[in-house]
């Protein structure tokens, strides 16, 4: 029978890309996580993880287990879940940005809520100054935040990476005299930073399309009415990158937070470890 600790520290080494984080994920030291997989590889007759330095990246064996891992470890989450819940969870105001929503982010919550009958689950896609705001006085339990790199106060953070983006069939003209932009309404961290950057240029801009969805952002960057910041997530097939040779140099650093209320109940909390590996999954697979 696998030992779902070994598996857990396995599947945690993956998508942290090394021990050492892993062991942070798990609340191990980066020895005893080495030490498992060297177990589990030992049960196995295989070796899972190919070691170069600080990095690692399964075999082609770890490839083969890794999909079942997670499986096994999610089938137990949720059999622990259903036979030691109380009667009523109460509930959990959760605040997301509106890219990780239309994401795979949905499944992950609906999985939880199903297996926590008696649980209440509000959830809220918004602008990330809207979440911080109402996380501030109280009206959220958790959200994932988009903010400037180096915050504090904050359960985990995973570096961002953000585009500058056109139409790949219908270009608008990015050496316009006035570039067009494409934002989320005022208060949007991306719209600020494309602004500031334009601005720094010497360039002059005008808004040329706003949007309070990400689904109209998108279409409106492929239509080529303008440009527009862009996560990696949220780019599209018909969208382009843009880059320091059409004029338009990196943004500064932003970072996704995941942060909870003071107060947090356990069962938030359980939803955070939750988001927390989801993001670290997302953040190895775009590596």
């Amino acid at each position: 029978m696998l030992d779902l600790e070994l598996l857990r520290s396995f599947v945690s080494v993956v998508d942290a890309g090394g021990f050492t984080r892993a062991g942070e994920r798990v609340h191990r030291t980066q020895s005893t996580v080495s030490q498992q997989i060297k177990r589990l590889e030992d049960d196995l007759g295989q070796q899972l993880l190919n070691r170069n330095g600080k990095e690692v990246a399964p075999t082609e064996a770890g490839e083969r287990l890794l999909s079942y891992a997670r499986r096994l470890l999610a089938l137990a989450e949720e059999a622990r879940d259903v036979v030691a819940r109380p009667s009523q969870d109460g509930a959990i105001r959760l605040g997301i940005p509106e890219d990780f929503a239309a994401y795979r982010l949905p499944r992950l919550l609906g999985s939880f809520s199903r297996a926590r009958p008696g649980l209440r689950l509000d959830v809220r896609a918004d602008q990330s100054l809207n979440l911080k705001r109402d996380l501030e006085r109280g009206d959220l339990d958790l959200a994932l935040l988009k903010r400037d790199a180096g915050g504090k106060n904050a359960i985990a953070v995973w570096p961002e990476r953000v585009y500058w983006v056109n139409s790949k069939n219908h270009p608008c003209n990015a050496r316009a005299d006035s570039v067009p932009l494409i934002f989320f309404p005022g208060g949007c961290l991306y719209r600020t930073r494309a602004i500031h950057a334009i601005e720094a240029a010497g360039r002059r801009w005008h808004m040329s399309y706003t949007s309070s969805s990400l689904a109209g952002i998108q279409a409106a960057v492929a239509a080529g009415l303008g440009l527009s910041l862009l996560s990696e997530m949220s780019i599209q097939s018909d969208h382009r990158k843009l880059t320091a040779r059409d004029g338009f140099p990196p943004i500064d650093r932003t970072e996704l937070a995941l942060v909870a209320s003071p107060d947090a109940s356990p069962a938030t909390l359980r939803l955070a470890d939750k988001l927390a590996e989801f993001c670290d999954e997302v953040q190895a697979k775009a590596a």
